[in-house]
């Protein structure tokens, strides 16, 4: 899949922190329970850490308990690469900004309990996040 955004190792090197750059282009998992937007809770938008494009509305978000922030869908589909994942000896669905090609997380399918049966479980790293100014804390 070609990308509207596409920039050299070493541009993305220089916008990015180290850890930023480790999580959205090496695919590296920041910490569990240590994602500052796990707890957001405001009404907003989630973009792409390293592209700005939208990607996850606050009204999808749920708590799955699993230290990451979870969606139960994005955007729109096209919104999202879904690319097989192979590594660490299991098969999963990564999940990368369709925009830019950066790694955001992995969908799995046991959001119990949602409209669609989706956990989209997103490094906050991987992502920034614009409150709505015009709504109140949830």
């Amino acid at each position: 899949m070609s990308h509207r955004v596409t920039k050299t190792d070493a541009e993305w090197r220089a916008e990015l922190d180290p850890q930023q750059y480790a999580v959205l282009r090496e695919a590296a998992t920041e910490r569990a329970w240590t994602g500052e937007l796990l707890d957001e809770h405001r009404a907003g938008l989630y973009t792409c850490g390293a592209c700005g494009s939208e990607l996850f509305r606050s009204g999808t978000k749920f708590d799955s308990g699993c230290g990451w922030p979870s969606f139960y869908e994005s955007v729109r589909p096209e919104a999202v690469q879904l690319i097989e994942d192979t590594s660490l000896g299991m098969t999963r669905t990564e999940v990368r900004c369709a925009n830019c090609g950066s790694h955001l997380g992995h969908v799995f399918p046991d959001g119990f309990g949602t409209p669609t049966g989706d956990r989209y479980c997103m490094n906050s790293i991987a992502l920034s996040f614009q409150p709505d100014e015009s709504a109140t804390e949830a």
